[in-house]
Formats: C-alpha cells, structure tokens, sequence
C-alpha cells in the first residue's frame, strides 16, 4: 500500500450487538485493516482504530458512521466521557506516503457527505478547524449532549456541515485531521472520585498541567476503582514517561496507589522507545534500532531479496 491513513472513530455505544455491527461495516470496506477497537460500560463508548489509503478509509469511516447512526439513540445515552453524538469524532490522522492536507480534505469530505445524508451537524477540529477555537475538542463538546440545542443556537456555534440544530438521535459529529496522539488510561486504587478528578486537574493542560495532555477521571464502578484517561497529542513534546511521573507524585500526594495502566487504543512505538530509554536509562536506543523496524526499513529500501 503506496498510502495509509488512520482513521479513530468514537461511537457512543458499549452495547456488543451495536459494536458487532459497527465493526461489521468496517470489516466490510475494501482495502480496510481493522487493527483494533476497545468499548466499556463506564465511558458507554466504542474506540476504533483502521486504516487504508484515501479511498477506503473515507468509506470505512462513512459505513461504520451510517450504521451509527441508524442504531444508536443519543436520548437514552449515559456515559462518562464528554461527547456529543451517537458518532461523536473521527480524525483522521496521516501515518506514511500522505500529508495532513489530505487528511483535512478527506475529513470535510466525510463530514460534508455525513450532513447531506444523515442530516446530522458536523463540525470540523484540529488541523481542520474552520476557526481557531474549534481546534479544540473541548470547545466543541462544551456542554455536552444535554445542551446542544441550547449551545447550536448560538451564531459562533453553527455547524460547518448540516443543519444548525442536532440530529434527533445522533446529536452531532465531529470530524477533523491530526497527529498520531497516544491515547494512555492510569487506573487507581480507590474509588474516591473527588480525588481522581484532583489528580486529573493537576495533569489537565488548561488546569495547570502539562502541555499536549487532556486528563479525566472516571469511576469503575465493578473494579471500585478510578480511572485517569489520558490523550497526549504531541508525545514527542510531552513524553509519557514524564507523565506518568507526575501521576505517581500526586497519587503519593493522596496516599492512593497505582494500579496498572494501559493504552487506549494503538501504542505508538515513539513512546515506548522513550519509556524503556527512561526507564531502563539506555543511552542509545532509536526507532532504527529496533530489529523488526530495521529489518522492514531494508525490506523497502529494496536492500535484501532483490
């Protein structure tokens, strides 16, 4: 494959036969690779991660949000993460042989043919942003499911694709273009929601944390323990390991002990070279010295089997 692009779509759903189906429409897209996919009660929400080139990645994305939303129903939905719609946000993300340009053009496609079909609002974010504030996901999602007739009413708030109130089902997507993030959850031993939501204030960037991390704090309720979820948009600016440092200082902070971690979603080799590397305090490691990459980076050059 010349070109690959990734696509994450979120679906608010952790009902199985709904994720089956959804998963269903992805699997049935031409030169579509399903790499992986996590739901759970406690968000309610379903995270997806394919890829392909231009053409069946925009399908994928367009076949699974279909599916979408002909079954989720926005009206009966509760969860604990932010969103705003049955089919909630899909980036799509440039990983070789693309630019982000051509991510931004797919993802107004996508959201231009979801509007005209579907009827749902679309918003465009991140490198797709029509303005600067809707960068931020934050901003869009400000006041959630429950208040978006009341938010869409607003002049600066209209859609960029669709009508300027939400889908009676769906509610409304998001769609735009970024980098590879790494998405990184920090489970804790206790069920203090109160001092969860502390600790994810102190990692929060526009709470006084660090660059480039969004932070939550979720309950699980059938664990009794809490969650931090984390999305790192820019991991070579922000390490993890970094992160996860501060974490372990205010876990100590409130006497709460870390009980594992885990990646939402696809780990990105460049965090975990800067883990071991930190960890392990290895002087030289790079991405070229990893056997499989060096051994695939010779494999394309065409400096074996010729």
């Amino acid at each position: 494959m010349k070109e690959i692009i990734e696509c994450v779509p979120n679906f608010s759903t952790s009902n199985k036969d709904v994720v089956d189906s959804i998963l269903k429409k992805i699997k049935e897209t031409e030169n579509v690779f399903l790499l992986d996919y996590t739901y759970d009660d406690y968000y309610n929400r379903l995270v997806v991660s394919f890829f392909g080139d231009k053409k069946s990645v925009l399908e994928g994305a367009l076949n699974s949000a279909f599916r979408a939303i002909e079954l989720i129903d926005m009206r009966n939905h509760k969860g604990q993460h932010p969103r705003l719609g049955a089919v909630d946000v899909v980036p799509f993300i440039p990983i070789k042989n693309v630019k982000m340009e051509d991510c931004v053009k797919l993802a107004k496609k996508f959201g231009q043919i979801l509007a005209e079909k579907c009827g749902v609002p679309v918003y465009l974010y991140g490198e797709a942003a029509t303005r600067s504030e809707r960068k931020d996901l934050d901003w869009i999602r400000e006041g959630e499911y429950e208040k978006l007739t009341e938010m869409m009413a607003k002049p600066e708030r209209k859609p960029d694709f669709g009508p300027a109130k939400p889908h009676k089902m769906a509610g409304a997507t998001i769609t735009g273009a970024r980098k590879v993030m790494a998405g990184f959850n920090v489970n804790l031993g206790t069920s203090d929601l109160t001092i969860a939501k502390k600790i994810a204030k102190a990692l929060h960037s526009k709470k006084g944390g660090f660059s480039n991390v969004k932070a939550m704090a979720a309950l699980i309720p059938e664990k009794n323990i809490t969650q931090i979820g984390m999305s790192i948009s820019d991991f070579e600016k922000t390490p993890l390991y970094r992160v996860f440092e501060m974490v372990k200082v205010e876990c100590a902070r409130y006497n709460v002990p870390i009980v594992s971690s885990e990646f939402c979603g696809m780990a990105p080799l460049k965090t975990l070279i800067d883990i071991a590397a930190y960890y392990l305090k290895i002087d030289n490691l790079t991405e070229h010295r990893v056997l499989e990459i060096a051994i695939q980076n010779a494999i394309e050059k065409g400096d074996v089997f010729e």
